[in-house]
């Protein structure tokens, strides 16, 4: 079983810095490397499995602060898979075209179809968190998008997309020093921008709109995993661990050849 637990309206969602801390019991960092290679073996079985079946899809949405971890998790998690199953969309500031429809029309656009994988890197989340803790529309409308988003989410579970959702939660402190890596990283620092700063200077602001998310938005269906952000090993096992359980749960399977092709084996020249 998943160390992670489902969270489904959740009454509170604790977001301090003891949640960005690994759960007491993991194993040390060498041994959760091992088991990880381990556990991205297996997911890249099943997926190979669920590209063949073609039937269902699996969706992972990972929503976080700025050095959360999101790329990680990408990376670590699901950096092998054949890219054929897998596609990763990062959602950035809606252009011109995705402002002129409803807030779900871009995100509708890039779910999985069946027999694939799809990453969200930011999501149809940024409509409750960045819209809301900026004002960019009225309250009267981001506060309809949480019933906006379950109906929608509830949509895709019964057209067969299974969903797994990430809150990648990083300290306030870790924050500050993967921005201060970033900085000093010529790898990294030509994407840094002025306003990840103003982004932070609203911590408290986001740590209840992500409260809220949670709390609203963790339904049977699509429910909240609060992944601890902190320890990257730690972080990405168990991301990991939930995804392959998912996996498994759905069972994928080979469809059986067609007798007619199964006829020629032994007649290739």
């Amino acid at each position: 079983m998943a160390t992670l637990a489902p969270l489904v309206h959740p009454t509170t969602v604790a977001l301090d810095d003891e949640a960005a801390r690994p759960p007491a019991g993991l194993p040390k960092n060498e041994v959760l490397d091992r088991e990880l290679e381990a556990i991205r073996e297996r997911i890249e079985e099943l997926i190979l499995a669920l590209g063949a079946e073609g039937t269902r899809a699996l969706l992972v949405v990972l929503q976080g602060r700025d050095a959360s971890g999101k790329d990680g998790v990408v990376k670590k998690v699901f950096g092998d898979v054949n890219p054929s199953y897998c596609q990763v969309h990062s959602f950035k500031r809606p252009t011109p075209l995705e402002l002129r429809h409803d807030f779900l029309w871009r995100v509708h656009q890039v779910v999985p179809p069946a027999g694939t994988v799809g990453i969200f890197n930011r999501s149809h989340y940024e409509d409750v968190l960045v819209v809301r803790v900026r004002n960019l529309v009225p309250e009267a409308l981001w506060d309809r998008r949480y019933q906006h988003i379950n109906d929608f989410e509830r949509m895709l579970v019964d057209h067969g997309v299974t969903i797994l959702k990430f809150a990648l939660h990083v300290s306030r402190e870790e924050q500050r020093q993967q921005l201060e890596e970033r900085l000093s990283d010529p790898t990294k620092n030509w994407k840094f921008e002025v306003g990840d700063l103003k982004e932070r200077a609203l911590w408290d602001q986001y740590t209840v709109a992500y409260q809220e998310m949670i709390r609203r938005c963790g339904t049977p269906w699509a429910p909240w995993y609060l992944v601890p952000g902190d320890k990257k090993s730690a972080r990405d096992y168990l991301v990991a661990e939930v995804v392959l359980e998912a996996l498994e749960r759905m069972a994928p399977r080979y469809p059986a050849a067609d007798p007619e092709v199964l006829a020629l084996r032994g007649t290739i020249t």
